[in-house]
């Protein structure tokens, strides 16, 4: 059987259990945390590694085993913290590689790289993502077990394009999995899937994230037509699609034939400083890591999707999207 790499080491992927496919414990804005400490909300180290602790330790009282945490550069990943509080809660996370932008490339990388003043072939970025997979993130010892990227509003910018394409590369090098943050307004898991094929990804290895913000049945067939696994990933979000919407999609997904290319989960963290923490709470009171078994579930099953196919959408497609191919 094989095995995944986790903040605490290797776990064979027949011990993932329930897994919920898209969360993170923290996205922040690093440089803008240590310049202003107090914005939006002040930061309190211990309360926030306490408050995290608690957080995930009330999902393992639902049957949680494992969150998969795509939280990269640009999203302030720092595995130090999360390996404090996997050190207090016995669940699995799983850490990720990989670059966060909607627009450009980071600066750093602006100059060097395929086209740039400093060519050396290789894309720098594919090699710290395998860097990252292989040998560990920093020093701290943890291997990546995800690659990851987005593409938003913006489209298929020349800077989110090469970034996807070194994520695809690490991929093909490393046999690692890829989540990417799609746009549904501009159809862009489309796009992204069509860069992924090219560079001949395992599509069955892929997560289109964030597919779940669509009422567009058809839309959805289109992506699950890719060979890609769907993300409907997004519950508690009823800003972009209500709570009965995302419900219905995933019931009429089901339907259709398709459960075994759905994962579900909330994109939710203990903290965010995206906006104030008072304000989330107010606007979004259900976007939190149990609110999918406290709500999203027994919604299922009153449209009759079976307890059977709940487990192969927590338990079976993650455990196959994590399994490396022989």
């Amino acid at each position: 059987m094989s095995s995944i790499e986790t903040v605490r080491g290797q776990v064979d992927v027949s011990e993932l259990g329930q897994v919920l496919m898209h969360e993170h414990v923290f996205t922040i804005g690093t440089e803008i945390r240590e310049n202003y400490p107090n914005y939006p909300d002040p930061w309190d180290e211990d309360h926030r590694v306490s408050d995290a602790v608690n957080k995930l330790t009330e999902v393992t009282t639902r049957g949680v085993r494992t969150i998969v945490d795509p939280t990269v550069i640009g999203l302030g990943r720092y595995i130090p913290r999360i390996q404090q509080i996997n050190a207090q809660v016995d669940i699995n996370i799983v850490a990720a590689t990989g670059i966060y932008t909607y627009h450009d490339e980071p600066v750093q990388f602006h100059f060097t790289g395929p086209g740039k003043v400093f060519d050396f072939g290789i894309d720098p970025m594919t090699e710290l993502f395998i860097g990252d997979i292989r040998d560990g993130i920093a020093d701290t010892g943890v291997k990546a077990g995800l690659l990851k990227c987005a593409i938003d509003e913006a489209g298929m910018t020349p800077g989110v394009e090469r970034v996807m394409r070194a994520v695809a590369q690490a991929h093909v090098e490393t046999g690692t999995p890829i989540t990417v943050h799609t746009h549904v307004g501009g159809e862009t898991g489309l796009l992204a899937a069509a860069v992924f094929a090219e560079e001949g990804c395992d599509m069955s290895k892929v997560v289109l994230g964030h597919s779940g913000d669509t009422t567009d049945l058809d839309y959805l067939k289109r992506l699950a037509a890719t060979g890609a696994v769907l993300g409907m990933d997004r519950f508690g979000i009823d800003a972009f699609s209500p709570f009965e919407e995302r419900v219905r999609m995933v019931a009429e997904m089901v339907d259709a034939g398709f459960v075994s290319q759905l994962v579900l989960s909330h994109d939710a963290s203990c903290y965010s400083d995206f906006y104030p923490e008072a304000a989330r709470a107010a606007a979004l009171p259900n976007w939190h890591y149990t609110h999918i078994h406290d709500d999203v579930l027994p919604a299922l099953r009153e449209r009759g999707v079976t307890d059977e196919q709940i487990t192969t959408m927590l338990v079976d497609n993650p455990r196959a999207y994590f399994t490396k191919a022989q």
